[in-house]
């Protein structure tokens, strides 16, 4: 088998760079291809012995079993996978790591002479990668690897779809695994791989019978959904996303699968019913495929000899005497005797549980449950409710608020779930609750606000009062929120009721204490210092005496308010714009300076106005920024470390000053640090470059370190 098989570790997601601005977008996407997708994944077959499925089935009827065992050159795991090659796989003691239903790969050789490897593969593994069983998982892998520098661009269409794909400095390197939750092996189905793929037919030499391809043998397939069997891979312009040129092609591919002959067998449920006098039935309900010889195996226990079960569409049941009881913890074997070697499957017996009555009784706050077992001999199983105990024939009292449907086992192993029915009069609302509260700081002559919009409950009318202090006129007392004058210092006393079909509420009162007219006081809120492109929120809560508010910019770098008459404003401090690709930019300006907004206030006594600043916040390059220039292949090398984790943009400039030509741009990682790995442009006779970045840090006039 050659190397191009050697393990590939699992990883759940896409490993690759992150290109993009300041707000962020991702650089690995799937596209989705210009024709509907024909066929997929389609069924998980039963779960066999070792925990994984028996197989899978595709849109188009193929199903492939796991490739296991190291004694089939065909369909054979590594040697490296099993504990103890030497010794035959055995399940749990001896065997594989990771195993394939579907292995396929293809290398091609790109037009720089760069190795490409795509794997397409439907991949059995374990959790935490140590054989343990409930560990089990089965997912669909797209994989995608080779050499590229930092910032290329591609599109790699391929059998299972396209990928838009930018490199990182370690290259493109994709993994999408779909699939990877134990036990869960539907979830393969939901993913790009399948349906399977296999040599094509109409190509010798042909596929060895019994097997998808030879693995060995690089071939041409059939099986994609889009009918792109081929690999091919396209450099994209990095910003625009056009065409630059077709990089690399293949329709070759390495192939290994191997069609099940075994269909396996599940049990779906086992179920015994006995009389008083202990004699009964036990029942078997399994599924596999059709054409299927499906047994349960002799049970002396039970005194049931090998029988076969009925068949319909895949479905199986069997009905067997019982000659008596059957002990605790009785089960039974079902077997696929069409199987070589032959399938089994033990399940536990259990009773039948049925579900004759559930009934609540809102009034009486009872929940009513009757129930019966299929165990009818002289000890028969106890049933009890999930929540509530066990069924005694009594209802179960002060159950204020049931669930929806209750779930009653048995202590033979029984259970069944029945929805409830429901009794009593029906609920009409209650009375709602009033709520009533006013601005802070009023005075003279200003507007005093009555607040009700807290009061809860299903209101229809809102009604305010005056209960103490200097007469005045309420504007809106039948409103959720009324105003008044005061025309004179003193305490006011409000009452608010409100009316709903529930009734009338209790009334809530609110106290204004109202002082003598003066002018008020503005209070911008303390001076901050913030991130650019993060939003700040101005604070002007110590102003007293305000009746209005009204803010304007002073200056530095324009911002746009919202909510400038009001207490709270907020504002997005904008990021340092970065010099344009490719430049020159003699116009470009660097603004560093720090956002002066103005606060004023009014109420009838006059105005006062205050003052804050918003400045952004210092980056620095803690380690210095390092610039290097090859003459041999004009390739730029700037990196550095950012005292601001922000992910974000920076550039570097050709010169002394930020107006020259763009040598190339980065994001800083989690980590601080960023790297700009560029080819051009040639600096000429020029040694020096500037950076900024849209967080506002700067450097000019770096030494560039020219090598050959």
């Amino acid at each position: 088998m050659r190397n191009h098989l050697l393990r590939w570790s699992v990883t759940v997601g896409v490993t690759l760079a992150v290109v993009a601005p300041l707000a962020g977008s991702a650089n690995a996407t799937v596209i989705t291809p210009p024709i509907a997708r024909n066929g997929r994944l389609t069924q998980v077959g039963p779960i066999a012995d070792h925990g994984f499925p028996a197989w899978y089935r595709d849109s188009t009827g193929a199903r492939l079993e796991p490739c296991y065992t190291a004694d089939d050159p065909l369909c054979a795991v590594l040697p490296d996978e099993v504990p103890n090659p030497d010794l035959p796989v055995s399940y749990p003691d001896n065997f594989p790591g990771e195993f394939f239903y579907q292995l396929v790969d293809s290398t091609l050789t790109l037009t720089d002479g760069t190795k490409a490897v795509i794997g397409l593969n439907v991949e059995g593994a374990w959790a935490n990668d140590a054989v343990v069983p409930g560990d089990q998982m089965v997912f669909g892998r797209v994989r995608i690897r080779f050499a590229a520098t930092a910032g290329r661009r591609f599109r790699i269409t391929h059998p299972y779809g396209i990928d838009d794909l930018t490199a990182d400095d370690k290259g493109v390197r994709m993994t999408e695994d779909v699939g990877t939750i134990p036990g869960a092996f539907g979830g393969v189905l939901n993913g790009r791989v399948g349906p399977f793929l296999k040599w094509d037919p109409a190509v010798a030499p042909a596929a060895p019978a019994g097997y998808t391809g030879d693995p060995g043998v690089d071939h041409k397939v059939v099986g994609s959904p889009y009918g792109t069997n081929f690999i091919r891979i396209e450099e994209l312009d990095p910003r625009s996303g056009a065409v630059l040129g077709q990089v690399g092609f293949s329709d070759q591919f390495s192939v290994q699968g191997r069609y099940a002959t075994n269909a396996g067998v599940d049990v779906d449920q086992a179920t015994y019913t006995t009389g008083p006098d202990g004699k009964g039935v036990v029942e078997v309900y399994a599924t596999s495929e059709p054409g299927q010889a499906i047994e349960i195996a002799s049970n002396a226990a039970l005194g049931i000899r090998g029988t076969r079960l009925r068949e319909s569409n895949g479905h199986y049941y069997g009905r067997f005497p019982l000659a008596g009881p059957p002990p605790a913890d009785a089960s039974v074997d079902v077997v696929n005797a069409s199987d070589r070697p032959t399938a089994k499957k033990t399940r536990k017996l259990i009773d039948v549980v049925q579900v004759t009555r559930a009934a609540y009784d809102s009034d009486a706050h009872t929940l009513t449950v009757a129930a019966t077992s299929s165990d009818q001999d002289s000890n028969p199983g106890v049933l009890s409710v999930t929540g509530y105990g066990p069924i005694t024939g009594q209802p179960f009292t002060n159950v204020l608020a049931p669930p929806a449907a209750i779930t009653v086992t048995s202590s033979a192993g029984g259970s069944a779930i029945a929805s409830l029915a429901g009794s009593g009069a029906a609920f009409g609302p209650v009375a709602p609750v009033a709520a009533a509260t006013t601005d802070p700081g009023p005075v003279v002559g200003q507007v005093v606000k009555l607040d009700g919009t807290g009061s809860t409950g299903e209101i229809d009318t809102y009604n305010w009062t005056q209960s103490e202090g200097p007469s005045v006129t309420l504007t809106g007392a039948t409103t959720a929120s009324a105003s008044f004058v005061p025309t004179q210092a003193g305490t006011y006393k409000f009452k608010l009721t409100v009316t709903g079909p529930g009734g009338q509420s209790q009334p809530a009162e609110v106290a204004v204490t109202v002082v003598a007219a003066t002018r008020p006081v503005a209070e911008a809120g303390p001076d901050q210092t913030v991130l650019r492109g993060k939003t700040v929120t101005l604070d002007s809560t110590g102003t007293a005496g305000a009746e209005t508010y009204s803010w304007r910019q002073v200056s530095g770098p324009a911002v746009t308010l919202v909510g400038a008459s009001s207490a709270k404003p907020t504002f997005v401090y904008p990021v340092q714009p970065q010099p344009a690709s490719p430049g020159p930019n003699a116009a470009f300006v660097y603004d560093n300076e720090p956002v002066v907004l103005e606060l004023t206030t009014t109420n009838p006594s006059g105005t006062a106005t205050d003052r804050v600043t918003i400045r952004p916040q210092a980056e620095t390059f803690p380690g210095g920024v390092t610039v290097r220039y090859r003459t041999g292949n004009n390739e730029w090398r700037i990196t550095g470390t950012s005292s601001l984790l922000a992910g974000q943009r920076i550039t570097a400039v050709l010169g002394d000053t930020l107006t020259g030509r763009v040598i190339g741009t980065a994001n800083v990682d989690a980590a601080g640090a960023f790297s700009i790995r560029v080819t051009g442009p040639a600096p000429g006779t020029v040694r020096t470059v500037s950076v900024v970045t849209a967080t506002g840090g700067r450097q000019l006039a770096i030494v560039v370190n020219v090598t050959n």
